[in-house]
């Protein structure tokens, strides 16, 4: 989930006015909006978890945008930048100075047998008229700080809306279990760019967008039937994940790996192995997946940095259980509110839930000991692969520097 880009970025072309005006105007470019950095998506209210992102045509976002021209915005409102002779490509050429910051995400190409260049772009409108593809931008309302009732109006005069969809704002997390590859791959880029544009307000111009690397494990004990997972301050309930942590200068993923295991749990690992990687736009994060080996006999300590409630060590059973329980891998609404307020520093008391609330059906009588993350992130895949064999270590007694140095005295 959320990776495998299929859209062109054109870098080459973002800073050409000519180009992001043209392509910005075309019948096919399409819209993922957000408010506060929840997605515009199609509400289903019988199934809240089977929503859909909305994708509009211009023409629906248009009251949203401002004057044109779009791109390349001179200091006076309807007036495009001139570049300077002296030098090609000025900083400001394709600015948006009036207006939200808007976010090319780039081009979803129906064939690869051409490739856009500037060159192109001496007739911007014919080459834009003849390309074979589907732009898409982003943008956040919020900043336009509209009243709910304008908001409103405008989503109800889209084309999707008199078509008879309802459209809604929803908790981001919630969708991750319903995007297809190609909806969560546009919705990570999106969120995480109008994110940055949201926190950087004023330097979106000169400045490259963040993303901040952290590492996400497992430790595996030396039996390969017993794996290590921690429960977080920062989530609510039973909630036992993968530890993670992230990278600090000078370090290497392996080194990272190994100190945030000591350091959340108290417990050295070896034979550190790369799993995948998966971006996570909650804000703008690449979460690189990692297990290792460690002793299970080692004392587990949640003190050192004090970011643990809990550690402790789970057999094959007690994870396959949970799984087998019908919320054991799932969250509602809520919990995820609670999980960005705590991770993002989000206010979601003041954002907008427009979409119906989903609600876990366990009751305390049949609740789960303890949960586990969904698949569709990389915790819970790791998790996974380590319950089906997929991933792990050949059996030993004893940590591998043991070994060696047993090896080296014979």
């Amino acid at each position: 989930m959320f990776s495998g880009s299929p859209l062109n970025r054109l870098s080459w072309l973002r800073t050409s006015h000519l180009f992001l005006n043209a392509i910005i105007a075309s019948p096919s470019t399409r819209w993922l909006l957000f408010n506060a950095g929840q997605p515009l998506v199609f509400a289903n209210s019988d199934s809240p978890r089977k929503q859909t992102l909305a994708f509009l045509a211009t023409k629906d976002v248009r009251p949203f945008l401002g004057p044109e021209p779009f791109f390349g915005q001179d200091k006076e409102i309807g007036q495009l930048v001139v570049e300077s002779s002296e030098v090609k490509h000025s900083s400001t050429e394709a600015a948006r100075h009036h207006g939200s910051p808007v976010v090319f995400l780039g081009l979803q190409e129906h064939s690869k047998t051409n490739a856009l260049s500037s060159s192109d772009f001496v007739d911007a409108e014919a080459t834009i008229a003849n390309l074979d593809g589907t732009p898409y931008f982003s943008m956040d309302v919020a900043d336009l700080d509209l009243a709910s009732e304008r908001l409103q109006e405008i989503l109800q005069a889209t084309s999707s809306a008199q078509e008879g969809h309802v459209l809604s704002w929803s908790e981001p997390r919630v969708l991750m279990t319903g995007l297809d590859s190609f909806s969560g791959a546009v919705f990570a880029e999106a969120r995480s760019l109008v994110d940055w544009n949201q926190r950087n307000k004023g330097l979106h111009n000169f400045t490259h967008p963040r993303t901040d690397p952290v590492v996400i494990m497992i430790a595996i004990d030396e039996t390969g039937d017993k794996v290590l997972l921690g429960r977080s301050k920062k989530y609510t309930g039973k909630f036992y994940s993968a530890l993670a942590g992230f990278i600090e200068p000078g370090e290497t993923f392996e080194d990272a790996v190994a100190r945030e295991m000591w350091e959340e749990a108290g417990v050295h690992v070896w034979d550190i192995q790369y799993h995948s990687g998966q971006p996570w736009p909650y804000p703008a994060n690449l979460m690189v997946g990692f297990y290792a080996r460690a002793d299970s006999s080692q004392k587990i300590r949640v003190d050192l940095d004090d970011e643990l409630v809990d550690a402790r060590w789970f057999s094959r059973s007690e994870i396959l259980d949970v799984l087998r329980h019908p919320v054991g891998g799932k969250f509602g609404s809520n919990e995820y509110r609670k999980m960005a307020e705590s991770t993002e520093e989000r206010d979601t008391q003041h954002t907008p839930h427009l979409n119906p609330t989903y609600e876990d059906k366990a009751t305390k009588d049949n609740e789960p000991p303890f949960r586990l993350p969904p698949v569709t992130a990389i915790a819970g895949v790791l998790i996974r692969d380590w319950l089906e064999g997929k991933i792990g270590f050949t059996p030993t007694s004893k940590p591998t520097s043991q070994l060696l140095s047993q090896k080296n005295n014979l």
